[in-house]
């Protein structure tokens, strides 16, 4: 793999046949030995090997054995370990004096945070003056203690990450239509399946590795068929049969234009929807309204192109779905997302080998924040309105049920934002991300966090556009220097061991946490530490406790066991196998919610439909976007990634080969876009919304006409400048693709 061909050599395979191995590595030393690990700077989870020489990181291989990669890595894999050598490294704590941030001790930087912490918690309501803002990129056993502290210690609901910007929806869709959380799908279904269908997944920039395995399918004897639905012209686009360069917006309209297609054409396999959906009268009422005229010229789609999607995705005998951005953030991205549960449900096409979905995360550990509640839900996928469920938590961590916050539902990542800005959280701690770079509407965002009434704390490897506001900021260990576990999109646990010590006084977010609560005498019920283990291995076992009897039950999957040659995925290769559902009243996760506006249903709802078991199939009607391009502004922009690049490049710009192959940002126009503003490729254009404008070169290429594409990776010309303060009704997670804009030429 060179930085030229970021998914390698083919190794063609057929159905039902295995992934054949192929071993990437890249050493700049012998490795003196080699430690057990997996990919941090996506989210596909491939096993990883960190060679070590005189106690630096001196290369990666992957590791054969995986279920996942089965050798192979992503070009952030390959190269990004570099990062954790960078000189700048932060390797002592930093506090605030006299405007500037100093160095200091570790004693004066808690000795800080505890004080704030103490005067808070003292106040009237105190629980409601904590929030937390973490990451999807810590380790399984950091997001649990951060739940206890945050749950059971302060009595904060103020908890989400910003996994909120990229997964929610996912999480969101899944609760909709199975009961919980957790992926049914595997990527083993690429080894099985007929057809694949990509939803607003950009999957070869995003999960690189993963669309080798689809591209070694694709290449190999009686290879899938492949569907993509994305307005722009991605790698993806370009090699499937099908290519909808949809309109952005609009992608309920599509799905239900869909479902109507495959129920109209007897596609649907209605015996099994009969055993094992609740729903159907109800969806066949709303899709009826979505014939393929109108949904065209909602769209903006051939009519002969939409015919043949559905008739790819009707007469499949396995399908697989994956799901991403392009779905998700969006204003009825949760919509959308059970749309494509919808197609899997109408066609019996889930729990069997090739025939499953995966609603995608975009970090390596979005999961885990799922999983513990570090994103603000229950811990083990349990429901926040289900008394019975609160008191199995309260018992686990022997403290008072009117403790652990569950009178509304958790406060999501927007709206910790929101109380920030009004005043009412006053200490806001943000571990792992840079929200300063990637959270919507960064004007704002700069405001919030640099009032003078807001104490903001700072956990992180570097300084980053976001310590440049902090009142303290902790110096953080990082991958490679720390033990623990992390979920993949496909439910498959990894662990990684530390290698090699971490740069000065620079210690693990685990450590971090258990001293916070340490230093705050964090109490039980029996006047017992509330925080009853010390290091990793022991946060795990108290994870598995808490896991035990749900969906993510971890109790089988032991430290020891992922010592092995690969990753272990909970519940089994597939959920689901059975047509068999987690939507029984006294299990589920949620007790649903109106797709169109949100709201909550009660509980009595849910019992009087009596699921026992069966999947739920909601459905909403198409509404348009609530910022449409105009006179004004007539463009509509769209933000993504590269492949060569992860979030907001605090690892990845620090990487001279990443750095290389995709150093600044740029924007994708359409040939005719740029010829009515008199733009040339690679002339400078400056991209305005309401909010704020950014300049960056144009590259003409095959986007749909209308809409252009901002990388947001840049902090120096940051996509965000330009994207709006909304969000989802259902997941709460920000319209990252649906701003007007208007572009002109730079002189």
């Amino acid at each position: 793999m060179t930085t030229g061909d970021p998914w390698g050599v083919r190794t063609p395979y057929a159905p039902g046949s295995s992934w054949p191995e192929r071993v990437d590595q890249h050493t700049v030393a012998e490795p003196q030995r080699w430690v057990r690990s997996a990919s941090l700077l996506h989210s596909n989870g491939d096993g990883i090997d960190i060679g070590v020489r005189d106690g630096r990181i001196v290369g990666v291989r992957g590791r054969a054995a995986d279920r996942v990669n089965r050798g192979r890595l992503d070009p952030k894999d390959v190269y990004g370990w570099q990062a954790n050598g960078s000189p700048d490294r932060l390797t002592r704590p930093l506090v605030r004096r006299d405007g500037r941030l100093v160095e200091t001790s570790w004693d004066d930087a808690m000795g800080r945070v505890v004080a704030r912490s103490q005067q808070l918690a003292a106040e009237p309501g105190g629980w409601g003056r904590f929030g937390f803002y973490t990451s999807g990129q810590l380790f399984l056993e950091e997001y649990y203690t951060l739940a206890v502290i945050g749950k059971a210690g302060l009595g904060t609901p103020h908890m989400d990450g910003n996994t909120r910007l990229c997964t929610a929806t996912s999480a969101a869709a899944l609760k909709a239509s199975f009961g919980t959380d957790g992926q049914p799908g595997s990527y083993a279904d690429v080894d099985h399946c007929d057809a694949i269908a990509l939803w607003g997944h950009n999957v070869a920039e995003t999960q690189a590795v993963l669309w080798m395995r689809m591209l070694d399918r694709r290449r190999g004897a009686n290879p899938p068929a492949m569907l993509a639905v994305d307005p722009r012209q991605t790698p993806v686009a370009r090699e499937a049969d099908v290519h909808l360069p949809i309109r952005p917006g609009t992608n309920l309209a599509l799905m239900n234009g869909l479902l109507r297609l495959i129920l109209r054409n007897g596609w649907a396999d209605r015996d099994w929807l009969e055993a094992h959906t609740l729903g159907l009268e109800d969806l066949e009422k709303v899709v009826d309204a979505y014939g393929l005229e109108r949904v065209c010229e909602i769209c903006d789609l051939e009519p002969a192109d939409v015919e043949r999607a559905a008739e790819l995705l009707g007469t499949a005998e396995r399908l697989l779905s994956t799901v991403l951005q392009g779905f998700y953030q969006s204003h009825q991205g949760t919509a959308a997302a059970v749309a494509v549960n919808n197609l899997h449900l109408l066609r019996g096409m889930i729990g069997r080998p090739g025939a499953g979905v995966l609603q995608m995360n975009g970090q390596p550990t979005a999961q885990n924040t799922r999983e513990t509640g570090a994103d603000g839900d229950l811990p083990g996928f349990r429901n926040w309105a289900n008394p019975e469920h609160i008191r199995e938590l309260a018992d686990l961590w022997k403290v008072d049920t009117a403790t652990i916050p569950h009178w509304a539902p958790p406060t999501h990542a927007m709206q910790i934002w929101r109380y920030a800005e009004q005043g009412s959280i006053k200490l806001l701690w943000i571990s792992g991300t840079n929200p300063a770079v990637s959270l919507p509407d960064l004007a704002r965002v700069r405001r919030i966090l640099a009032s003078p009434e807001l104490f903001v704390v700072v956990q992180d490897i570097f300084r980053t556009e976001t310590t440049e506001y902090a009142d303290v900021v902790l110096p953080a260990a990082t991958w490679g220097e720390k033990t623990g576990t992390f979920t993949n999109a496909d439910r498959t646990v990894h662990l990684s061991e530390k290698a090699v010590e971490p740069p000065g006084e620079a210690r693990a977010d685990l450590d971090i946490f258990l001293d916070y609560a340490a230093r705050m005498d964090f109490r039980d019920r029996d006047g017992e530490p509330l925080i009853g283990w010390s290091d990793a291995e022991s946060a795990y076992a108290a994870w598995q406790r808490c896991s035990a009897g749900r969906p993510c039950d971890y109790t089988a999957i032991t430290y020891d066991r992922l010592r092995g040659g690969s990753g272990i995925q909970w519940g089994g290769e597939r959920l689901y196998p059975d047509g068999v559902f987690n939507t029984d009243s006294g299990y589920c996760e949620t007790y649903g919610q109106d797709l169109s506006t949100g709201a909550e249903f009660p509980a009595e709802r849910h019992r009087a439909k009596r699921p026992d078991g069966r999947a739920f199939l909601p459905t909403a009607d198409y509404r348009p976007a609530p910022e449409a391009p105009g006179e004004e502004f007539p463009l509509r922009l769209v933000t993504g990634r590269t492949v060569w690049q992860f979030h907001t490049r605090t690892k990845t710009g620090r990487v001279p080969e990443l750095n290389a192959a995709a150093p600044s940002v740029w924007v994708e126009l359409h040939e005719s876009d740029a010829a009515a503003l008199g733009v040339g490729d690679g002339e400078v254009v400056r991209i305005e919304s309401p909010r704020g404008a950014i300049e960056a070169p144009a590259r003409l290429c095959g986007i749909r006409p209308g809409t252009v594409f901002v990388p947001f990776h840049y902090a120096d010309e940051a996509a965000n400048e330009l994207t709006r303060t909304a969000w989802d009704p259902v997941s709460k997670q920000p319209m990252f693709k649906l701003a007007a804009v208007r572009v002109r030429k730079m002189g």
